[in-house]
């Protein structure tokens, strides 16, 4: 196989004083009919963006309850993975020219990984565009190799894909069991076989990123980075890529100066190895951002990593999701759990997350954005109740102890519906 990833063991008790003792039981409930099931996940970076940050928690929890689960990664080099980062770009709506040699490595890497394929699963889920191939490419590599149910899991937004590259990519998506997205809105028509669930991301609560942290520990993290902890502060927590709009935000924040003098700016961001596009907006975001003090661009190279974004989640008065185009944002969720309110882009899945004017603001332009955090950074009292509320609302919809339900029913099923067309035959 590929090589697993290691993750830290957890149990889903520990949730218990954050979901209740219903929910667990639930969960436990849907668990004891798949107990012992083989289960794989495979994605294309252990590290870096919310898909690895989500299978780093689901992943140890489905052990917990007692299915044999495993995380992998699949194998590739740098031409492949400018290849699926214009594919996942193309798929969100950018037009990106395709030539038949980009298709040619698409499909090159997902038969290296095909081959590689070497043990059978009960369920085989499979993340996102880059290794989409595998399952039809290790059909005509060795059809007695391919065993179990096998689900596709997309996590971007679909609705404005590139036809071309859809068009290309739709064939290998049908081949599967199932097919996960995060809105009803992201479903392909076009799609044939699979069977369709939506099941929006996750949170881990108790993870170093997301869990209670003393205000004295914030005060040390924000002091190594050169962040005054007395004067207010902005923070956006997401890729240097276009979507996300990094330049926009260093605009947000000097119309916001203009009015509050000592306004401070972080942005942060994990530079991923399947993400070879973020060292160019990186490289963009900086110029933006100039000899500005005030203005701190850190990442996981300069040792930030989950208890620091926590810290600096926590020390923010306004955190800003600036996207253009979002599948989910799980960092408006992150946010919100530390009573934080949110001003973001009315685009993709943030909608589910922040209710425009109770747990924050969602916004369609720059203005607007610079309007809602001075309307907030002026009003603390109104910004405390939205993030309150905001807490309670990603308690409810968002936290991954219900993920980790939802997979346990598609996958009974996905079982129950191939067992029924098995018989029928």
């Amino acid at each position: 196989m590929f090589g697993s990833v290691p993750t830290i063991p957890k149990s889903l008790d520990d949730y218990r004083p954050i979901i209740g003792d219903d929910k667990i039981e639930e969960i436990r409930e849907l668990a004891r009919a798949l107990k012992g099931a083989r289960v794989l996940h495979v994605n294309a970076t252990a590290f870096g963006g919310g898909v690895a940050e989500i299978l780093g928690t689901l992943v140890p929890l489905m052990n917990d309850v007692g299915l044999e689960t495993d995380w992998q990664v699949i194998r590739g080099a740098d031409e492949f993975f400018k290849v699926t980062k214009a594919m996942h770009n193309s798929l969100q709506g950018m037009y990106v020219p395709w030539s038949p040699e980009m298709f040619d490595i698409w499909r090159k890497y997902n038969a290296l990984n095909a081959e590689l394929f070497d043990e059978s699963y009960d369920f085989v889920v499979i993340h996102d565009p880059q290794p989409a191939g595998i399952l039809h490419l290790l059909r005509q590599y060795d059809p007695q190799a391919v065993e179990g149910r096998w689900i596709w899991r997309c996590h971007i937004d679909l609705t404005s894909a590139q036809p071309d590259v859809w068009d290309f990519l739709r064939p290998f998506v049908d081949e599967h069991d199932a097919a996960i997205f995060t809105l009803r809105g992201y479903v392909k028509e076009d799609l044939r076989r699979p069977e369709i669930a939506v099941i929006p991301p996750s949170i881990d609560p108790l993870s170093p990123k997301n869990g209670d942290m003393a205000i004295e520990t914030v005060a040390d993290i924000l002091q190594e980075y050169k962040v005054d902890i007395h004067r207010p502060m902005i923070c956006q927590v997401s890729r240097f890529d276009p979507w996300k709009d990094p330049l926009g935000v260093i605009d947000v924040y000097r119309m916001v100066k203009h009015h509050i003098r000592d306004l401070q700016l972080v942005m942060v961001a994990s530079m991923a190895s399947d993400d070879p596009e973020g060292w160019s907006y990186f490289e963009r975001t900086a110029r933006r951002a100039g000899e500005d003090e005030d203005i701190h661009l850190l990442s996981n190279l300069n040792g930030v990593g989950n208890s620091e974004v926590n810290a600096f989640q926590r020390a923010a008065t306004v955190v800003l999701q600036k996207s253009i185009r979002e599948g989910f944002g799980l960092v408006v969720s992150e946010a919100l759990w530390k009573g934080r309110p949110v001003v973001a882009g009315n685009v993709g899945g943030i909608p589910l997350q922040v209710d425009s004017g109770k747990t924050g603001y969602l916004i369609d332009t720059t203005e607007e954005c610079a309007q809602k955090v001075l309307y907030l950074l002026k009003h603390p009292k109104i910004a405390t109740a939205m993030g309150a509320r905001g807490r309670e609302h990603v308690r409810e919809n968002f936290l991954i102890t219900r993920n980790l339900r939802d997979y346990l029913k598609l996958f009974t099923q996905v079982k129950a519906r191939k067992a029924a067309t098995t018989a029928a035959r």
